[in-house]
């Protein structure tokens, strides 16, 4: 969805951005991460356009960054880290101005402005003053304008600074949501144990290079080539028919006790395929209590990204 290929940006005496290259793939969430200065905003605006790198080429959802700009704003959202709102305008005045900006036609502005108002819980909030809103609320305007024209991608620069704990965790809740829609989000945060909620990926950047860029999910390759994601199941009961109804998968560890989780090798990012698996394990009569994808933590992974970028400093 995003490509990105030897990517450099300049600013007057300083290189912000080194060659930077990644594949960022279609409906995932990807924390991007890195000390203060690493290049992380430089990243995101180049992204959306709004900067012009010194070399290298962006895309996103196939279409150039630099030779069709216009085009990629129709597929992409951007909030940076300080947005503005007309603080004269209601919250519906907000979100009419940015889809008419967005070219979306007059007789479906209406319609669309009740539509994300409803999704971002703001209904109640149509004809309340920006101004008299609180930052959290704020915050969900904002994400609003970005999103009025439903982009693939939505790129988020420290979105939640400044939000206290339930607006924190509302922003978290909405990002899951987007993404289940099929959106793909870059979302730059200090807050690793945050982004841990619904991240799928890691994109680190440190001195303006790329140190780690992964999945979160924990995979291997099979015989056949095809990239495959641990998936934990957890027993509420012993299930002695377990192992015969997963007689047809790659087990890793079965347990029909259900003392541990049994985990299962399933095709990484295939969502069918874990449904197709619940639902026999359902039918068999397995009393499933938990299902997820094994997963290192954010903090583990940029962990990882560090000690490499330590022992490369050190050779």
């Amino acid at each position: 969805m995003i490509h990105v290929s030897g990517l450099v940006f300049d600013y007057l005496g300083h290189r912000a951005l080194h060659g930077v290259s990644v594949d960022i793939p279609q409906g995932t969430v990807t924390a991007l991460v890195g000390p203060n200065g690493a290049g992380k905003s430089t990243l995101m605006r180049c992204i959306a356009g709004l900067d012009i790198p010194l070399a290298g080429t962006i895309t996103v959802g196939g279409v150039d960054v630099q030779e069709h700009p216009r085009e990629v704003h129709t597929k992409l959202g951007y909030l940076s880290d300080f947005f503005g709102l007309y603080q004269d305008l209601t919250v519906e005045q907000c979100l009419h101005y940015a889809a008419a900006s967005q070219g979306i036609a007059e007789s479906r502005v209406p319609k669309r402005v009740k539509e994300v108002a409803r999704f971002l819980n703001l209904e109640n909030k149509l004809q309340s003053l920006a101004s008299n809103l609180s930052r959290g609320q704020r915050q969900r305007v904002a994400i609003g304008q970005a999103i009025v024209h439903m982009p693939q991608v939505l790129l988020l620069d420290e979105p939640a600074s400044g939000l206290d704990p339930e607006a924190r965790a509302d922003l978290s809740a909405l990002f899951r949501n987007l993404q289940s829609h099929g959106m793909t989000l870059v979302v730059s945060s200090h807050i690793l144990s945050e982004l841990d909620e619904y991240c799928t990926h890691i994109l680190s950047i440190r001195d303006g290079r790329v140190s780690r860029f992964a999945s979160l999910a924990t995979t291997a390759t099979g015989s056949e080539g095809v990239i495959k994601a641990l998936v934990q199941v957890q027993l509420a009961a012993p299930a002695p028919q377990l192992a015969q109804a997963l007689a047809a998968y790659e087990v890793a560890h079965l347990d029909a006790s259900g003392a541990t989780p049994t985990t299962v090798y399933l095709p990484a990012g295939d969502l069918a395929a874990r449904a197709a698996l619940l639902a026999k394990l359902t039918a068999a009569g397995v009393p499933v209590c938990a299902f997820q994808d094994v997963r290192t933590s954010l903090q583990a992974s940029y962990g990882q990204a560090d000690s490499h970028h330590s022992s490369g400093a050190a050779r």
